[in-house]
């Protein structure tokens, strides 16, 4: 590879990273191609894209780049495959997860995440990140919480059966 095509290579991966708010470094080392085409192809249902890279070109494109991914240097060692999403941080994980439940030698191993600009690092994390919540389900929560206090007054006040039913009604009698 000439010096030209490694530069385009770290401009686009520097781009990717960029593109995509999430990312995980993950090592598929020992598996057939037919069991990476597998695993492609559940990535690719689950809305993840996966791409093999030199590990120099990441440890370039990711020094490139705002964040500071110093300490995802030294996951950068042997295989390394990045795995790319724009919205829901824990699909990557899902993936991980549900490919090695075929998998008798719990491959492909996970070495690291970034999910907006937070870094996680080393195998236990992954059931951590697969429990993630999205920013939207947060947001659901959220409302959901903030709606349940009134509507548990409103019903309260037009069920004439119960007690504060009954004492509202009993102070609106009073003069």
């Amino acid at each position: 590879m000439t010096r030209n095509e490694k530069g385009q290579q770290i401009n686009d991966l520097i781009k990717k990273f960029k593109d995509n708010n999430h990312f995980y470094i993950a090592d598929t080392s020992g598996l057939s191609v037919a069991e990476i085409n597998k695993f492609r192809g559940m990535c690719f249902s689950e809305g993840v894209e996966y791409k093999v890279f030199k590990n120099t070109l990441i440890k370039r494109a990711l020094d490139n780049l705002d964040t500071d991914y110093s300490s995802m240097q030294s996951t950068l060692k042997g295989f390394s495959g990045v795995m790319f999403v724009k919205e829901n941080g824990k699909a990557p994980a899902k993936v991980i997860q549900k490919y090695r439940e075929e998998d008798a030698d719990g491959r492909p191993y996970f070495k690291a995440a970034s999910i907006n600009s937070d870094i996680f690092i080393g195998e236990d994390q992954l059931s951590a990140l697969s429990v993630l919540k999205s920013k939207s389900e947060l947001i659901g929560e959220v409302i959901t919480l903030l709606q349940s206090p009134a509507t548990n007054v409103v019903s309260a006040l037009q069920s004439g059966g119960s007690k504060l039913g009954g004492i509202m009604k009993t102070l609106s009698e009073r003069e």
